[in-house]
Order: structure tokens, then C-alpha cells, then sequence
């Protein structure tokens, strides 16, 4: 209903009175259900009409037609609102202010309309071994985060059989895959060697399975070599993890969300996607438990609720999250209120590490989950309880920790240390 969002019964008129008025009607309803603004509806709204018109003078008379005028149209407001000298930047802005509105519009109410959206990027060597993937899913249980390492890795390695105009994956042999390893090697670190080497060998035996290679050459597919425990845990002191909570803004809807998030990954050492798939029924209050599902080893976990947790998610969910029909917690502050995903999650702490001035080696979420591990380890908790706390898989990614047990390492440099060592 027009009314609700217009005041003038002029304005009401004038839209109705466009050949496209039921459609951007609808389209105004569609907008409010998501909760956008009034601004929005009021910037789109005219877009819309003069898009009507537009089409009209060029001979449109049915919904169906309109789409073949989404670029004209959009060159037309370009030239009218650009200006010669306008900036790229300019240009951009118009361009999406022109085609998002049409192109909503469209995909409302024209049947099997899709549009300029960015296509998505089909999973690589699909025609050579088109069970890969499934394979990996169904048979082999791996996550779809999993997935998307395995597909970023392997969509490398057939840009480069194009770029050497390898024509059939069946042919492959340890040569190529050797060439392929020592180039990838010059830009990837030894951790992503070790993973795009790990996808190599998994395809390479999923392709001898299936028959599209006569013999299994996996083990030709040689990795770097890491020793174990070389690496540091990428923890902050717990001064330092006081400092980034204190630098959130708490008084906002975005800052009550952060800070309910920064607590979940310091206090349970809980993982950005763990964080993410957080629902609403996960929560317990009556019990004081929170329930984390599908976790990397193929567990879940219940943890009670700490009162600052606790206190920082009623604060979020009471004054700050948005109405939205997902069911997961932590949603966009911004319509249409789409759950949060992970990336969403590991941006978070990498902005408020930084704003609070914090160094450490690739900022991210997993920086309050090792600091969360180190802080287990520094009071003296069992590796075991520390690996089941966190969801570790194996106690090796557990035991690392021990190399920087900072309050034993200090009895040991004091002269106190027999009973540690």
C-alpha cells in the first residue's frame, strides 16, 4: 500500500497512474517487508517512474518487454547525470542507483528475469570429473567451508593447464603437477602449499578411483616441508584483549552486536563460522547453557553461559537486533537483515584489533580463539579439557600452546622451575 509509505495523495496518484504502477507498488512492498528505509523507497521510487516512461517512448507496452531497455536506460542516466567529467567513482555510483531499483523491480515481476548479478563461478573441472565435489560432500563429510578451500585451489590449478594448453585432465603427469607446485610455490605461504598439495593428492586418487587415470600418482605430488610446533600461537595478552573490548561503542545496534561477538570468540575460543551459524535456539536461558553444533571435528559442545556473555547477547538481542524472520543471532545491521557470515565475523575482530592498536600477525577471529586457548593453558588446564573445550581435532593442535606456557616458562627463567620441568 502506497499509503503507508507516501503522505501526498498526489504522490499516490502520480505512481498509480504510471503503466508500471501496480509493479512498483509491489515492488515498494517488497522493499518495506525487508525493512529499507523510507530514504530508499523515496531514491527508488522515481527511478522506477522514469524507467516507465523511458521504456514507453521506446515502444514498451507489457512487463515482459522491459528488459531488453535495463541498458539503454542506464546509459541515458549516465549521460544525463555524469557529466564529461565526472569520476569513475561518480559514474559507479549512478549506474548501481539506476540498475539495482530496475533490476529488483524486474526480477519481482518478470518471470525468469536475472540480470547484471554477478555470476556466480561454476566449481572448477566440473567437466572432467564431475563427481568430485559430491564426492568430497556426501562421502567424505567436509564442510562447505572445506569446500570453497578446495575449489579456490583447484580453479589455480586449471587456470594454469589453460595457460599451458593441457587439454585433458587424464592425461596429467608428475611433470605438469611438479610445474604446477614450484610455481604456486612463489607466491603461497608453506601452510597453503600444505593445503593446495593435500587437494592435488585427494583429486589425483578420486580420479584413479573413477577410472580417469590408469595409475594412482598422488604421492608424486611433493609438499613443503613443516616442521612440527615451527609456528607460534597468534594469542594477545589478556591486557590486550580488555583494550579491544573497551574500544567498542557499545551505545549502538552495530557495537552491541560486536561486542556480543568479541566475547563469544575470547571467552569459548569459538570459531568465525561457529560464531556465524549461532541460532536462536542454540540458547538455553532457563538452563544458562549454550549449545555450538557442527563443529569442525563433527561434535557439538555446551557451554554455560557466563554472565558478561550472557549479559552482552540479552543486550544485543533485547535492544539491538533487528526484526528478521532468519533464526540466527547475530544478523546485518542494514536491510534486508541477512544472518552474518563469516567473513562478517573475522572482519569484526580484525577492525576492533586495530582500532585498539593491537600487533599481532594476521588479525583475525582466530586471534581471540588461540588467546582464549593460551589463556586455558596459562592456568593450568589439561590439554585434553582445553582440546574438548575448544573442539580441537587432535591434541597436537592442543599441545602447541604448551611452547609459550608463559607463567612456567617464568618459574624455569627464575630458578624455580624444578617442578615444572
Amino acid at each position: 500500500m502506497l499509503e503507508r509509505h507516501f503522505a501526498r495523495p498526489k504522490t499516490w496518484d502520480r505512481i498509480r497512474a504510471s503503466w508500471i504502477g501496480p509493479a512498483i507498488e509491489q515492488y515498494v512492498d517488497w522493499l518495506a517487508e525487508r525493512h529499507n528505509a523510507r530514504s530508499t523507497i523515496y531514491r527508488r521510487v522515481p527511478v522506477l517512474e522514469a524507467f516507465g516512461i523511458f521504456a514507453k517512448e521506446r515502444g514498451a507496452s507489457s512487463l515482459s518487454e522491459l528488459p531488453q531497455h535495463v541498458d539503454a536506460f542506464v546509459e541515458q542516466r549516465l549521460r544525463e547525470r555524469g557529466g564529461r567529467h565526472a569520476s569513475k567513482i561518480k559514474l559507479r555510483r549512478i549506474c548501481h542507483a539506476t540498475r539495482i531499483p530496475v533490476e529488483q523491480l524486474l526480477r519481482l515481476t518478470v518471470y525468469g528475469f536475472v540480470g547484471a548479478r554477478r555470476p556466480s563461478v561454476p566449481l572448477p573441472l566440473l567437466r572432467e570429473v564431475p563427481g568430485f565435489f559430491p564426492f568430497l560432500r556426501d562421502e567424505r563429510g567436509l564442510s562447505s567451508e572445506s569446500l570453497r578451500h578446495y575449489a579456490h585451489y583447484l580453479r589455480s590449478f586449471e587456470r594454469y593447464l589453460a595457460r599451458i594448453r593441457f587439454a585433458h585432465l587424464g592425461d596429467v603427469t608428475p611433470l605438469v603437477l611438479t610445474a604446477f607446485v614450484t610455481e604456486s610455490a612463489k607466491t603461497l605461504a608453506p601452510a597453503s602449499m600444505l593445503s593446495l598439495v593435500t587437494t592435488l593428492r585427494t583429486l589425483l586418487r578420486f580420479m584413479h578411483r573413477e577410472g580417469v587415470i590408469d595409475t594412482d600418482i598422488s604421492r608424486t605430488v611433493e609438499g613443503p616441508l613443516i616442521y612440527r610446533d615451527a609456528g607460534l600461537p597468534r594469542s594477545i595478552a589478556w591486557a590486550d584483549v580488555s583494550r579491544v573490548l573497551a574500544t567498542v561503542d557499545r551505545r549502538s545496534a552495530l557495537g552491541k552486536r560486536d561486542y556480543a561477538i568479541l566475547l563469544l570468540l575470547v571467552s569459548y575460543g569459538l570459531r568465525a563460522g561457529e560464531v556465524a551459524r549461532l541460532a536462536l535456539d542454540d540458547i538455553d536461558w532457563r538452563q544458562g547453557r549454550l549449545r555450538v553444533s557442527a563443529r569442525k571435528a563433527g561434535n557439538s559442545t555446551s557451554y554455560p553461559i557466563s554472565d558478561a556473555v550472557g549479559e552482552a547477547i540479552a543486550a544485543y538481542l533485547k535492544g539491538a537486533r533487528p526484526s528478521s524472520s532468519h533464526r540466527q543471532v547475530f544478523v546485518s545491521t542494514a536491510p534486508p537483515f541477512v544472518p552474518a557470515t563469516v567473513s562478517v565475523i573475522s572482519q569484526c575482530a580484525k577492525r576492533y584489533l586495530r582500532a585498539a592498536g593491537v600487533s599481532v600477525p594476521r588479525p583475525g577471529s582466530h586471534t581471540f580463539r588461540h588467546t582464549c586457548v593460551q589463556r586455558l593453558v596459562d592456568v593450568g588446564m589439561p590439554f585434553k579439557t582445553i582440546g574438548d573445550y575448544v573442539g580441537h581435532r587432535s591434541p597436537q593442535s592442543t599441545r602447541v600452546y604448551g611452547k609459550v606456557a608463559v607463567e612456567s616458562l617464568r618459574e624455569v627463567a627464575l630458578g624455580d622451575g624444578e617442578g615444572v620441568l
